[in-house]
């Protein structure tokens, strides 16, 4: 089967190499997906340049792709939840990722069945970031009543945050441009900032939850909307001792996460708050909740650009230097 892998780590020239190898042969737990698009997402291109080493050492050559769409093809012995021939999603395994290839053998765990109304390169914008958006909201114990902020929501992040979090039970605040504001109240939010027009450390106060996508500077600014013991969680800024633990990364990864996100520790610890970082799971039952809303609700992701898997290079250039406006996807058709 054609793959394309990692060889080595580069922190400026992304390529990899499209090669031929043996199709994966299944352990009882797993199921072999035949492969009919993945997502890419600026955390390919992050493990392509060796930023994530600390967090998952890959021995390379190791297949890319987090993000998956396919057909059941093989079931294991083990599994009793998919059929051969169901359409299937996931985000891979940290441990077990490979979308970028015909075939993949995949946890049954990992997997949920693609809502009937997506087409495979929709479904393929879905698993990483809405399992993100749940991942977060559990980390926060997010309530319903509560009121949660998610900064730039007028982006790939926003577009299923908000939806997913209306469903929870959570007054939802977003900010951005004004030209996004009806498709982002459309989408259930219950106020919308245009950043141009007002600063939203100005008019906003006693906040319960941020999911923080910007990162930089805006990470502390939203500290400074939060009710004492809010809680935020950030995909954008550093990890620290706390995600560490989490992760049940080594006791020295540990005390060195604790060092590196210690900034953020302080200055929540002077706003009174709680500082989250947060790296994406598998979850297929997380997953299966979240097709199940979306099936309800006919929530559509936007796709930017669909390349064909022999251009996963492009693909992948178009995600670290690319204005995108929707998700990039490979397509195995």
């Amino acid at each position: 089967m054609k793959a394309a892998q990692h060889t080595s780590y580069n922190k400026n020239n992304i390529v990899l190499n499209l090669t031929d190898i043996a199709k994966p042969q299944i352990k009882p737990n797993q199921v072999l997906v035949k492969v009919t698009a993945a997502g890419v997402n600026p955390l390919d291109n992050m493990i392509s340049r060796g930023e994530v080493k600390m967090i998952v050492p890959y021995k390379l050559p190791q297949i890319a792709g987090n993000e998956v769409v396919g057909l059941v093809e093989a079931v294991g012995n083990q599994v009793s939840q998919f059929q051969v021939g169901d359409r299937v999603f996931g985000r891979l395994p940290l441990d077990n990722i490979g979308a970028f290839a015909e075939y993949v053998a995949v946890e049954a765990t990992a997997l949920a069945k693609v809502p009937s109304y997506l087409i495979d390169v929709e479904a393929a914008a879905v698993p990483l970031t809405a399992l993100t958006i749940m991942q977060a909201l559990e980390l926060m114990g997010a309530q319903a009543g509560k009121t949660i902020f998610i900064s730039g929501g007028t982006g790939g992040v926003g577009g299923m945050a908000i939806p997913i979090a209306k469903a929870k039970g959570l007054t939802v605040i977003t900010n951005g441009s004004g030209d996004n504001a009806n498709r982002v109240l459309e989408l259930g939010a219950d106020r919308f900032i245009d950043y141009k027009k007002e600063d939203y450390t100005e008019t906003l106060s006693n906040v319960d939850y941020v999911l923080d996508t910007l990162g930089g500077k805006e990470t502390e600014k939203q500290m400074s909307i939060m009710k004492k013991g809010g809680q935020l969680v950030s995909l954008r800024a550093m990890p620290n001792g706390a995600f560490a633990k989490r992760m049940s990364l080594p006791k020295w990864k540990q005390l060195l996460f604790g060092l590196v996100g210690r900034k953020f520790d302080q200055m929540a610890e002077r706003y009174g708050v709680h500082y989250h970082f947060i790296f994406v799971e598998s979850n297929g039952e997380q997953l299966q909740e979240v097709a199940d809303l979306f099936s309800q609700l006919k929530i559509k992701p936007s796709i930017d650009t669909v390349y064909p898997f022999e251009e996963v290079n492009a693909a992948l250039d178009k995600v670290a230097n690319g204005r995108s406006r929707g998700k990039t996807v490979l397509s195995f058709k």
